[in-house]
């Protein structure tokens, strides 16, 4: 066995004063108050494998903090970037030429350029202010019918 597995493993055998500590050690912090044993063995081994192998990339981090922000404020904004994994290619038809846009881990590659946004990207095809979302055809997820108005229509 690799010395990363054996020192997961081993998590399993320490008492809980001892996984307190391997938190402290990993984290930086106090362990959370009631957070059971396994919770804590899986945190612990989590960091263990991070240190190992390299954890996630600083985008996905931004990306990760903006959406923790805007859910604990309600104002949960579409960010198609979110939603798409970088290699995804975006294809659209404008004035008889296509047009490719590649999602990366910092936004969309068009062109040789790179952008911050669909919007963008959009503008610089047709000339005019576009959603980028809606001229590449990603349509926002609808939100589903009230539990009222579904009762309505079935009326």
């Amino acid at each position: 066995m690799t010395g990363i597995v054996t020192e997961i493993i081993a998590l399993e055998t320490l008492a809980t004063k001892k996984l307190h500590k391997q938190w402290r050690r990993h984290y930086h912090s106090e362990p959370p108050t009631g957070l059971s044993r396994d919770l804590l063995i899986r945190a612990i081994a989590s960091k263990i494998q991070e240190r190992m192998h390299g954890g996630l990339p600083q985008s996905v981090k931004r990306k990760l903090r903006t959406l923790a922000e805007q859910l604990e404020t309600g104002n949960v904004k579409f960010n198609p970037s979110t939603m798409l994994k970088p290699g995804t290619n975006l294809v659209r038809e404008w004035g008889g030429r296509t047009h490719t846009v590649t999602v990366r881990d910092d936004g969309f590659g068009y062109d040789g350029r790179s952008y911050r946004s669909l919007s963008m990207i959009a503008r610089k095809i047709t000339g005019a202010r576009w959603s980028g979302p809606r001229f590449f055809g990603i349509a926002q997820p609808t939100k589903p019918p009230s539990t009222g108005a579904m009762e309505a229509h079935h009326e």
